[in-house]
Parts: structure tokens; sequence; C-alpha cells
């Protein structure tokens, strides 16, 4: 039985080629044209190796949280609930506004679904996104069993509340804000944080 010819191309390189066409174009604005000539690989290649353009962008998003995987290790990491969120909003910050010329600024996961009909790939992007939202909320909830988040705090809302703002934090970014004017949303962001002190200082105050 014959075989096919084996792969001849770097699959992490060509992930990182087609992410960056994803990034720029949209998944609806990425012509299988545009990422065969971006991958340098024909079309065959790409169906063998990844079986549909869905396939490649499913593949592209995996390789993509492979990528933030450190990032959210160390936000995570952080001693109080107070520092996980400033890590993880400035750490958007300086993402999405220097990716080291590799890729276009804002992320990927705000930006490869937008304006696209195909229900899939929204869903997809959306799944992905509540990973990282799971992520914090359970990081939340042990802070609030601790003791370092006020007992009234909603995890599931402190998480969701850094989400957005990182998203939009994206988006600016991709407007073409700067680090500095992101990290000054992100600073504005963080004063709205909810602190055991002023919950007893201000007992009308209202937790996120």
């Amino acid at each position: 039985m014959r075989t096919g010819r084996p792969r001849s191309f770097c699959k992490e390189d060509t992930l990182d080629k087609a992410m960056t066409v994803f990034w720029r174009q949209g998944y609806e604005g990425a012509s299988m044209a545009d990422l065969t000539k971006a991958m340098g690989i024909n079309p065959p290649s790409l169906y063998a190796c990844f079986g549909s353009k869905e396939g490649l962008f499913k593949a592209v998003l995996e390789h993509y949280d492979a990528r933030r995987a450190s990032f959210m290790a160390s936000v995570l990491k952080a001693p109080s609930a107070a520092e996980v969120a400033k890590a993880y909003l400035m750490g958007v910050a300086g993402f999405a506004s220097d990716t080291s010329g590799r890729n276009p600024p804002g992320c990927l996961m705000v930006q490869g679904g937008l304006s696209c009909g195909d229900k899939v790939i929204p869903d997809t992007l959306a799944r992905h996104r509540a990973e990282k939202e799971a992520m914090l909320r359970a990081r939340f909830e042990e802070a609030r069993k601790s003791g370092d988040l006020p007992k009234t705090s909603d995890p599931a809302a402190l998480a969701r509340y850094l989400v957005v703002m990182g998203n939009g934090i994206s988006v600016q970014a991709a407007a073409g804000a700067s680090l500095k004017d992101l990290r000054e949303v992100a600073a504005i962001a963080l004063a709205n944080w909810p602190v055991e002190a002023n919950i007893q200082e201000n007992p009308s105050a209202v937790s996120i």
C-alpha cells in the first residue's frame, strides 16, 4: 500500500504564520489562498494536516492558548486577588499593545471572529475565552474562602469583569491605543476592585 508523502514543513511555524493571517483578517476574511501563501504550503498539504480551514483555525487557537499558558500561570500565582487582577489587566495591556512585530496589536481571541457569519467560529472563540474566565473565577473563589476577598464578593462576576475589561483593552490596542493609554484604563478598572478595608469603612459600597 502506498503511503502519502511525509509532511515537509514545520507545523509550529506554519501555525504561527496562519495565526497572523487570521489575526489581521479574521476567520471569514482569511481566504485559503491567503493562508497557504503565508504558510508556504499548498492546499493539499493544508487539508492533509488540518482537514479544513475550520480545523486549521482551531489548531491555531490551541497554539495561541499554549503561547499564553505561561502568562495565565503567572497571573494565577499572584499572592492576592488584587495582585491577580493587576497582573491580568496590566499583562493584557502589555501583550495587546506589543506583540514584538510577530502579530498585529490586539488579541486573536477577540479579533479572529469579528463579523463572522459562521456560528461555529464565534462559539469556539467564546469557549476559549470562557476557559480563562473559569480559571480566574476559581482563583477568586479560593481568595474569598481565605478572606482575601470580602465574603460579599461574587467570584464569577469578578472574573467576568476582568475578561470584559481585557477584551476592551485588546480592541483599543487594535485601534492604535498606546501602552500608556491602555495601562491608564487598566488602572481605572483596578480602582474598582473590592477591598475588605473599603467595605468596612463604607458599608454601602457595592462589590463587583
